[in-house]
């Protein structure tokens, strides 16, 4: 084994020199020589000839200034389309899907749209029990009333609900607390403002501790609940948020038109969607296989045409009772008109199919917008085949002084690009300031920088695709036929 040492040690000095043997002759007198020379042979060549044609290129394009800044023009028109429509279209969608998430998520509202088919409100925790993933629930009572606060008096939306709607709402609260379950039962006078209302009471200070008349009752301001945003929530932040059951002696009614329920995830609030969907159509006589009263031989005759009319569907997460037309006893009387009784809906839903929806109409007007892009490109084709017209003369003295095919045509694809960036950069700072624009008059915009690459990228490629047809022609005149020609 020792034998064996000096010549591994041997082999692998030969390999390291072997290895190194590029790097010294690199630096070698004659190799460096050889390698200046074989780089100035044709590197150098080559970065002469492409700032020479660059140097045409822009000289071409100033040559005729007027007509170039109408296709710079042209390519910056459907830049800027494309960049403030696709703006106000993303805004527009990202303000519904913000309205729509301000009101919670994986929540499911179920509404009653007639009076004769609204829900006591002990059958909320009904609800809990008996479908599965929802964890919590509160009755909805909405009215008006009138409120005096000091010397001022005007009409102000109320909210009626249990102790549970900040957790269902995902809503915090900024100032003070919530009220709890025994306000609730004990129909206490408290209220917990929205922030603007509360803000606007005492100039900005909390109004938590204060006393506000609502209906002619006094009531104890006890909370205020954290800011939305403008016409976000449903407008919540000038609303007043009082226990359902002080909210039902103000409406004077012992029932309530919504209850509105907290699911544990999207996938729970699906489906209790569907399992609330067959305890309503139950309620309400739709469900066929649910066991009736018992009838005489004539009202079970009647009973399919009765039942007949009663439709249940669900889709697109959302269940509607339709009206119902039976003669059967204990059931309420409905008016004709094919109404919708109940409404099951999920906000998830909501959000997924407003952003879709508005993602479409985005799309829509930047495939409107892109059309101008088109006619850019087009522009750009024009100028350069009326240069190609005008310039014979350049380009027989170029090619009788050596210029090659590839020279001629690099030039006129430079100035299809130089127009192409021009307009774009042009374009994109028109369309940001269009944004702005649209902005100052209260329109929701954002400035979609996926947009501006869209943009840009279309207008760069269309210019260089409308630019090839006349630098092919260029580059294809003939030196003779081109001196022929003057």
């Amino acid at each position: 084994m020792k034998s064996l040492k000096p010549i591994s040690s041997l082999l692998s000095g030969i390999v390291k020199k072997i290895k190194s043997l590029p790097v010294y002759l690199a630096g070698q007198k004659p190799f460096k020589n050889l390698a200046s020379r074989i780089e100035k042979k044709r590197v150098l060549p080559l970065l002469l000839r492409g700032w020479f044609t660059s140097k045409m290129a822009v000289h071409g394009i100033l040559s005729k200034r007027l007509r170039s800044a109408l296709t710079v023009l042209g390519v910056a028109i459907g830049v800027a389309s494309v960049v403030s429509l696709m703006g106000i279209g993303e805004g527009a969608r990202k303000a519904v899907v913000e309205q729509f998430e301000s009101l919670g998520s994986d929540v499911v509202i179920v509404k009653a749209h007639n009076p004769t088919v609204e829900f006591d409100p002990a059958e909320t925790a009904e609800l809990v029990d008996r479908v599965q993933g929802l964890e919590m629930a509160t009755p909805i009572v909405q009215t008006e009333a009138t409120i005096t606060w000091r010397r001022s008096k005007g009409k102000a939306d109320i909210i009626g609900t249990n102790g549970q709607f900040p957790e269902i709402r995902d809503h915090e609260i900024q100032a003070g607390h919530f009220f709890t379950s025994l306000h609730v039962a004990q129909r206490s006078p408290v209220a917990v403002l929205g922030y603007e209302l509360a803000r606007g009471l005492l100039g900005g200070r909390s109004p938590v501790g204060q006393s506000m008349s609502i209906g002619g009752q006094s009531y104890r301001i006890i909370g205020v609940l954290a800011p939305k945003g403008a016409g976000k929530a449903e407008n919540i932040d000038s609303k007043i948020i009082i226990p359902y059951t002080s909210a039902q002696k103000i409406a004077e009614k012992r029932t309530v038109e919504e209850i509105w329920a907290k699911a544990s995830s999207g996938t729970d609030a699906d489906l209790a969607i569907v399992q609330l969907g067959r305890i309503f159509k139950r309620k309400l006589g739709l469900d066929q296989s649910a066991p009736t009263p018992s009838m005489t031989d004539g009202e079970q005759q009647a009973a399919p045409e009765a039942r007949a009319g009663a439709v249940g569907t669900i889709g697109g997460g959302k269940m509607i009772m339709e009206r119902v037309e039976t003669s059967q006893p204990n059931r309420p009387v409905l008016p004709d008109g094919g109404e919708d009784l109940i409404t099951i809906t999920s906000l998830n839903q909501m959000v997924e199919e407003a952003d879709n929806a508005n993602r479409i109409m985005t799309l829509l007007l930047g495939g409107i917008a892109a059309v101008s892009l088109l006619v850019g490109g087009l522009g750009i084709m024009n100028i350069m085949l009326v240069a190609v017209t005008e310039r014979t003369e350049e380009i027989g003295v170029r090619r009788a002084l050596g210029a090659k095919r590839e020279d001629l045509l690099m030039q006129f694809l430079m100035e299809a690009l130089y127009l192409s960036l021009i307009g774009s950069v042009t374009g994109v700072a028109a369309g940001i300031w269009g944004v702005s624009i649209f902005r100052g008059y209260g329109f929701e915009t954002v400035v979609s920088f996926q947009a501006i690459k869209i943009a840009t990228g279309v207008a760069v490629v269309s210019g260089l695709l409308f630019g090839v047809y006349p630098a092919i022609s260029a580059s294809s005149v003939p030196p003779v036929e081109a001196l022929r020609r003057q």
